[in-house]
């Protein structure tokens, strides 16, 4: 595996869910996200298959390079008897991740990407699951039927700790499955393979919310004793600190990327996920605090990347989400243009 060093720093963006769009949105949101100046993009593999495939070969022929995040949600990889389990109308209802067919999952990741190969799309990165850590997106963690309760702070407190971590061991196989698929393609062999991005969803936060999560650094613990380092070139982290002041962020954002080590100790990170609200519907959008927080991880991003802890960062959202989005007004903030610069210390993206 290539050094961290070895590789320039990658920023790029997100814009989840294309699938669900016709072609010629699609198209348009490739298109404001190439001219913007973008030149790496996160983008989903979800149902339907095909349509993503549509948003990959849209995104290819702009020239932007692919992070593939493999949605583990897709009910195709698990068996038909098999049940979500609930969210009480709180958050979706959702898979089991110890419930995965591997078989299933490397049938169906096969057949994607031999259409993926097929069409000349190559990728740069392929992400194999979201936030394993979090009840949102891991059936093995619950949700409360009411919120209030104490969430767990540690795997010992889980109330289904054998589930979870049956749920882990096949997340492994689905990370070795999904290197061996990629490293049979032709366009996309020498395509990193990044862990799930987990959530730096706080234990308070998962106490008013009634679901279950654990610390990024934990579920890393957990991972690397079941041999992950053997099978990834980075680990998956979300962060979003909040409108907090410049110290604070360096400060809380350094704390929650302590795991990020180069490989002699571990592997660095990607930052999959990162985020600064702005709540403001208005039109022209006074973007200007969000800005200076940006700025702010921006500094810290570029401190990690120099020290060979951090690879990649990708903004999360283009401009799906009301509070998050980059694109508002009918154009990139100036927020936006700050998260997106392609550079850090004037090395440019690969």
């Amino acid at each position: 595996m290539a050094g961290a060093g070895e590789v320039p720093a990658i920023i790029g963006i997100n814009r989840l869910h294309l699938a669900w769009l016709p072609v010629r949105d699609q198209e348009r949101v490739l298109k404001e996200i190439a001219a913007s100046g973008v030149t790496h993009v996160r983008l989903s593999l979800s149902r339907p298959v095909h349509k993503s495939i549509e948003a990959l070969e849209i995104a290819d022929r702009l020239g932007l390079r692919i992070l593939l995040e493999i949605q583990l949600a897709n009910k195709s990889y698990y068996p038909e008897s098999t049940r979500p389990r609930p969210g009480f109308g709180r958050i979706w209802d959702i898979h089991r991740l110890s419930d995965l067919d591997l078989d299933r999952y490397r049938k169906s990741l096969r057949e994607a990407l031999q259409r993926i190969d097929g069409l000349g799309i190559r990728l740069d990165a392929v992400e194999p699951g979201n936030e394993i850590n979090y009840s949102a997106y891991n059936g093995d963690l619950l949700v409360y039927r009411k919120p209030g309760r104490r969430t767990p702070r540690r795997v010992s407190d889980v109330a289904n700790r054998a589930a979870f971590e049956r749920g882990l061991d096949a997340y492994i196989g689905a990370v070795r499955i999904s290197r061996e698929e990629v490293r049979a393609t032709v366009h996309s062999r020498d395509a990193a393979i990044i862990s799930a991005g987990l959530s730096d969803v706080s234990s308070e936060e998962a106490d008013k919310r009634g679901m279950e999560r654990l610390d990024p650094g934990e579920v890393i613990s957990l991972l690397r004793q079941r041999g992950i380092d053997n099978h990834v070139d980075a680990y998956g982290i979300h962060v979003y600190p909040g409108r907090k002041s410049t110290a604070a962020i360096g400060t809380d954002v350094t704390a929650l990327l302590d795991f990020c080590r180069p490989e002699d100790a571990g592997r660095p990170c990607w930052v999959t996920e990162w985020g600064i609200a702005n709540t403001a519907r208005s039109c022209p959008i006074d973007d200007r605090g969000r800005e200076s927080a940006i700025r702010a991880m921006r500094e810290v991003f570029r401190k990690l990347i120099a020290a060979e802890r951090l690879t990649a960062a990708f903004y999360y959202d283009w401009d799906t989400q009301p509070s998050y989005s980059l694109w508002r007004c009918g154009e990139l903030s100036s927020a936006g243009a700050a998260a997106i610069e392609p550079d850090i210390d004037g090395a440019p993206a690969r």
